[in-house]
């Protein structure tokens, strides 16, 4: 299995919800469909903005390091995820760009300027980049699950499942891979494999909300309110902050007959994500109850 070298990130990309067959005149497929491309159209592995490894001080000693060893092309590596941290993606490309100069067999830093590149709304630019990775570590599990990520939010669902069975071959400790196998498996129905896979990231990744929401989306579609309940609450346990989890957990009292907890739940969905739309339209379905 490949060594962990590219940034450490936080999961932002799932996003799915499901109704019952035949609530408000939505069968559960076309349901699903709508979901699916809500999750693809999310952004996945968001840098995750770090005060402490993105500080000014942080910053400039790895500087002082660097004006020591203007040779090294690890310094610049590290320097770059940390301008990455801080969000100065111009300059964290830049310092990757001087590593691979240096060292154009550094595939760890051709798997971080990826990262970069999707946070800047580069793709494109991104696949390339982890592709160059692979090029020169075929068993870089990580630049798998980066591409796949890429691929799936694109809809080339075969070739994002390619990769991600990749890594996980390569026995990936990364829960992403299974998580993003399991979005797959819920978007073609398979809800049992689903199941396994979210089951997987979960155990890999116990303190993600994400996979519990995933999870749980599909013990719905499988009309088995009481563990995608338990999963729902889990996320929101997790993290509060998460617009999709209240929205699940709304869509269960919905299902139970409780339009008034439901639509206390969707409007704090709606408070911590205006944009959110799945928590809107829940809303305007319970708003007024009484």
């Amino acid at each position: 299995m490949a060594k962990k070298a590219e940034m450490s990130l936080c999961s932002g990309e799932r996003r799915i919800l499901v109704v019952k067959r035949g609530l408000y005149a939505l069968g559960i497929a076309s349901m699903l469909a709508v979901a699916g491309c809500q999750s693809t159209n999310q952004t996945a592995d968001m840098i995750s903005i770090e005060k402490e490894q993105g500080s000014r001080e942080n910053i400039d000693s790895l500087s002082s390091v660097i004006a020591a060893n203007p040779n090294d092309p690890n310094a610049y590596n590290v320097r770059g995820s940390a301008y990455g941290r801080a969000g100065e993606f111009t300059k964290a490309v830049a310092d990757f760009n001087r590593a691979l100069q240096l060292n154009p067999n550094f595939y760890q830093a051709y798997a971080n300027r990826a990262l970069v590149y999707r946070n800047m709304g580069k793709p494109v630019e991104a696949a390339n980049d982890y592709t160059a990775a692979l090029k020169l570590n075929p068993n870089y599990d990580i630049a798998y699950i980066g591409r796949g990520n890429i691929y799936r939010q694109a809809g080339r669902v075969d070739e994002a499942f390619q990769d991600f069975n990749r890594a996980i071959e390569l026995d990936t400790t990364d829960g992403r891979a299974y998580h993003n196998r399991g979005l797959i498996y819920q978007l073609r129905g398979q809800h049992d494999k689903a199941i396994d896979d979210f089951s997987k990231a979960i155990s890999l990744s116990p303190s993600a909300p994400e996979p519990y929401n995933g999870r749980g989306v599909s013990y719905l579609a499988l009309n088995d309110d009481e563990n995608a309940f338990a999963d729902f609450n889990h996320a929101i346990e997790l993290n509060p902050k998460l617009a999709e989890s209240w929205a699940n957990q709304a869509l269960v009292y919905e299902r139970k007959g409780d339009k008034v907890k439901a639509a206390k739940s969707y409007q704090h969905a709606v408070n911590l994500d205006p944009k959110y739309q799945p928590a809107r339209d829940g809303l305007n379905r319970t708003r007024g109850a009484s």
